[in-house]
């Protein structure tokens, strides 16, 4: 079913109730984000963004000792501004492309996620981390300052905490993550699968037109004005019911009440 939507550094992976999953490999023991592994995610979150029976994406690295551990340092140490401004743009193609999924994207997050890894997870809807997650945008450690998706940061956990964390470069352990807003959730490690399948079945068994929606909506309110937003979603509500979601579920949570 999915074999045509892998790549070298991203397997895909659809199962029977379209729960899709995209898993980082060959991009060394943390997923670190150079410009091939970048592409070939890229390719693939386009790739799925067309599949009507996909429900949910997760976003997961390759074993347990990081979720992504930042963008590839290697590569970023030999760029001049041409070459930096193409580098920087290809991950914000990427994460936009997660922002913008017409689902939701939940993103499994284990260990370390640093830097363009964190701009990464932001632009997923849900984080669900282990409790040895270590998180931090540490770039200004290194001369850089943190660009593109980390622009999400005060609106997710605030303006002073965003200054804290991008100022100092310092680490957030996962409990401070979860205090701040960084992650949604936290697991123990041995958990952390179970989980974020549980919450993958649950949005995977919603009616598939209501959570598309609602993750429009969710986009639309970040932008528009807080008056506009609330004028608009009448009429998302309206569109609701044409979609004879509303009626179904509602008759059956009224039946099981009888």
């Amino acid at each position: 079913m999915s074999e045509n939507l892998s790549h070298h550094h991203a397997a895909v992976d659809i199962d029977a109730r379209g729960i899709a999953t995209i898993t980082i490999r060959q991009a060394k023991s943390l997923n670190i984000l150079g410009t091939p592994v970048i592409a070939d995610l890229t390719h693939a979150v386009q790739a799925l963004a067309e599949r009507k029976e996909v429900r949910v994406l997760v976003v997961r690295g390759t074993g347990d000792k990081g979720f992504i551990g930042g963008a590839d340092i290697n590569e970023m140490a030999v760029l001049q501004r041409d070459t930096a401004e193409a580098f920087i743009s290809g991950l914000r193609d990427l994460c936009d492309a997660l922002r913008h999924f017409p689902v939701p994207v939940i993103a499994r997050m284990p260990g370390w996620c640093l830097g363009g890894g964190l701009e990464l997870a932001l632009a997923c809807d849900l984080r669900i981390a282990a409790d040895d997650a270590k998180l931090g945008m540490p770039e200004v450690k290194v001369g850089i300052p943190s660009v593109i998706h980390a622009a999400l940061m005060p609106r997710l956990i605030g303006n002073a905490r965003t200054a804290w964390y991008l100022l100092t470069g310092e680490i957030a352990d996962a409990a401070e993550s979860l205090a701040a807003g960084l992650v949604s959730r936290v697991v123990p490690l041995a958990e952390l699968d179970a989980e974020v399948a549980r919450v993958a079945d649950l949005l995977a068994g919603f009616g598939p037109q209501v959570v598309r929606q609602q993750k429009r909506l969710l986009r639309e309110w970040e932008e528009a004005p807080l008056d506009d937003a609330i004028e608009n979603s009448v009429a998302e509500f309206g569109r609701a019911f044409e979609t004879g979601e509303p009626q179904q579920h509602m008759a059956s949570f009224i039946n099981r009440k009888r």
